[in-house]
């Protein structure tokens, strides 16, 4: 099965021939348009799919192919931080509070979060802290042999800052006490923070590389998976983002990929 995470930047409906060229199973798009309120080729194309947003323009779509079935896990739920004299708001947050995320399954099979982390206006839990506090919330539904956690995260440990405790290291460092690591980290062997494969460019700019969209499995299911990201001469006409394929070998035969 191939999984793609791709942030399309806009208009994802004049690029379905562009993210069709991979020929994925089943797509998690950031940053595309509610087909629901689109054009006829837009939503055929969209199929049975998976949409929230922000506005009609702003989400993130799960689009599925080749006859496989997506379904909406109806996750809600709050956390308070306890230990702390004080009835402060700020202590407690529920997970629609939260941008933005997408819980569903594949096949009823996997259980998998497509991600899109926000700035939130007002919150300094952004970006990594949106999903640091969707784990807080949701650490216990993230767990099982079958986890796939993917998307434009914009984040990366070179951005860590002292004293603040849900930093890009300590997400990934509680990720992996969970039993999920990161598909890149794992099939390259590089550091957190010392990727040289881009997934980001700023601006557009061939000079401007970063490290900022992933894709997260559980230990089951990593050492049958592999990834590819998409060349920047292919897709920077698209988009400022590259494309995430995984292929995950989900045979009855228990084929592994050979790491380096």
């Amino acid at each position: 099965m191939k999984i793609v995470t791709w942030n399309c930047n806009g208009a994802l409906r004049k690029k379905l021939e562009y993210i069709d060229s991979i020929g994925a199973d089943v797509l998690i798009i950031q940053e595309c348009e509610d087909p629901a309120k689109s054009t006829s080729i837009y939503r055929e194309w969209a199929g049975n799919y998976l949409w929230v947003g922000i506005s009609k323009n702003k989400g993130i779509g799960v689009f599925p192919k080749k006859e496989h079935v997506v379904s909406k896990l109806f996750w809600d739920k709050t956390f308070r931080i306890l230990g702390i004299n004080s009835d402060s708001k700020f202590l407690s947050w529920s997970t629609k509070d939260l941008q933005l995320f997408i819980p569903f399954t594949i096949n009823n099979k996997y259980t998998v979060l497509g991600v899109w982390t926000k700035n939130v206006k007002g919150d300094q839990f952004d970006y990594i802290g949106q999903f640091w506090k969707f784990l807080q919330i949701h650490s216990n539904d993230l767990t099982g042999d079958n986890i796939i956690l993917l998307g434009d995260f914009n984040s990366n440990s070179v951005w860590d800052k002292y004293g603040r405790w849900w930093n890009h290291t300590d997400v990934v460092n509680d990720l992996a006490n969970m039993g999920i690591k990161s598909l890149y980290h794992s099939q390259y062997q590089e550091a957190q923070g010392q990727e040289t494969i881009p997934t980001f460019y700023l601006y557009r700019n061939k000079n401007k590389p970063y490290h900022i969209d992933y894709v997260f499995l559980s230990k089951h299911l990593i050492q049958k998976s592999k990834l590819s990201i998409g060349s920047f001469d292919k897709w920077i006409r698209e988009s400022d983002h590259m494309p995430l394929s995984a292929t995950i070998l989900d045979g009855p035969d228990g084929t592994t990929w050979e790491r380096k």
